[in-house]
């Protein structure tokens, strides 16, 4: 089968939960489809990163995407039907670029991922899925509601009703619709009560396959993000000023690691004689496998919904107990007391840290049930024979 895929990012190197979902499926794909890649780059992605993608990829169509906060853009979304997310991804040439590819080749089906990879797409008439990682107008809601800057929320509340016409329009539009929870497939439904959706999971990160079946009880607490995304400094903000204290103060010898990328100046200010902050960079997933191992329990106060979080996952990989919100557990369907622990304000976060890391017996139960439910339900093999399925369907379906 001949694939056009559309993403919004390169996949390599696959740091974060997208690239690495993006990564993972076109390397299991590519066994037995020829993918044609169109990915936006950013200014840090370098010529090697798009080599990489070449093994798997006969090829590979990289459109640049410029600066996110830029006149042009700010300017464009105010006189445009479009959200900011869409006009951040605007380049005169992409739809020529997608016309003259489809032109040229045929296509069997087009993968998009991410609603705001398609206004770009011009006409045409090969069969299209849609995967909504995350239904992103629910994220930008979130920090509208949040936002401390209060001028700015009249103008993210229209930005967002222009998201959700056009988070619908496509939604409405393509031959399949897949997301990756049941969670956000039953937001969907609840505003489109007779669409049809499929669901195909987020996998355990490819530094997490065949992680050591072992505890590693300690008294770190632990968190890692892409600090570009409100979700993670929202978290982090949470975790060091409200969470942590409390373990501290129930379990005086307890620390906390913030790790990640691109942690922003109020990140970096958390760190105390007891807070260690660690920006990790590029690829570096060598990094990432151990400060999990090093850490004894992951603790996420997340309360933007969306998709699964594969940080979470990751830890559940690494026999690391979760602690988290119910926002936090969408996705997974991990029992609260059996292979996590929920709890809703940070003051519940708290207790449950300091419940976990003083039960030793309950740790290795949350640890061993996560690693199990990671391992028969999180695996990319059977997520990637999943989605050939739907490929295959939707094909038989449009022929």
């Amino acid at each position: 089968m001949k694939i056009l895929m559309l993403v919004p990012y390169l996949p390599y190197p696959p740091f974060e939960g997208g690239q690495i979902r993006s990564y993972k499926l076109i390397k299991l794909l590519s066994e037995k489809h020829d993918i044609t890649l169109v990915c936006f780059t950013r200014t840090h992605n370098t010529p090697d990163q798009i080599e990489h993608m070449k093994k798997y990829c006969k090829k590979i169509i990289v459109i640049e995407r410029g600066k996110t906060w830029t006149l042009k853009n700010i300017l464009r979304t105010g006189f445009s039907p479009y959200p900011f997310l869409i006009n951040i991804y605007f380049s005169p040439q992409t739809r020529q670029l997608l016309a003259a590819e489809l032109a040229r080749t045929h296509y069997d089906l087009i993968h998009a991922e991410m609603f705001y990879t398609l206004p770009y797409l011009p006409e045409h008439h090969v069969p299209t899925i849609l995967v909504e990682q995350t239904i992103m107008s629910r994220v930008f809601n979130h920090q509208a509601k949040t936002d401390p800057r209060l001028w700015f929320r009249p103008l993210m509340a229209i930005d967002i009703l222009k998201m959700q016409f056009w988070e619908k329009y496509y939604w409405q539009r393509v031959d399949k619709l897949v997301t990756v929870s049941e969670e956000d497939a039953a937001v969907i439904r609840s505003m489109l009560p007779d669409i049809t959706i499929d669901i195909v999971p987020n996998g355990v990160g490819e530094d997490f396959t065949n992680m050591p079946r072992s505890t590693h009880y300690n008294h770190t607490l632990y968190y890692m993000g892409d600090y570009k995304w409100i979700q993670n400094w929202e978290a982090v903000d949470l975790l060091a000023k409200k969470v942590f204290p409390l373990v501290k103060k129930a379990i005086p010898d307890a620390k906390l690691t913030i790790a990640g990328k691109f942690p922003t100046p109020q990140v970096r200010a958390l760190a105390a004689p007891d807070i260690e902050v660690l920006e990790f960079k590029g690829n570096d997933g060598h990094s990432v496998v151990d400060a999990c191992l090093k850490s004894g329990l992951f603790v996420a106060p997340m309360y933007a919904p969306g998709g699964t979080r594969l940080k979470i996952l990751a830890s559940m990989a690494a026999m690391m107990p979760v602690v988290t919100t119910p926002i936090g557990a969408e996705g997974y369907g991990a029992v609260n007391g059996q292979s996590i622990l929920i709890g809703t304000r940070p003051e519940d976060l708290a207790e449950q840290a300091v419940r976990v890391l003083t039960n030793k017996k309950l740790y290795t139960k949350i640890a061993t049930n996560a690693r199990q439910l990671v391992d028969t339900k999180f695996t990319w093999g059977p997520i990637a024979k999943k989605l050939e399925n739907i490929y295959e369907e939707v094909v038989h379906h449009h022929s």
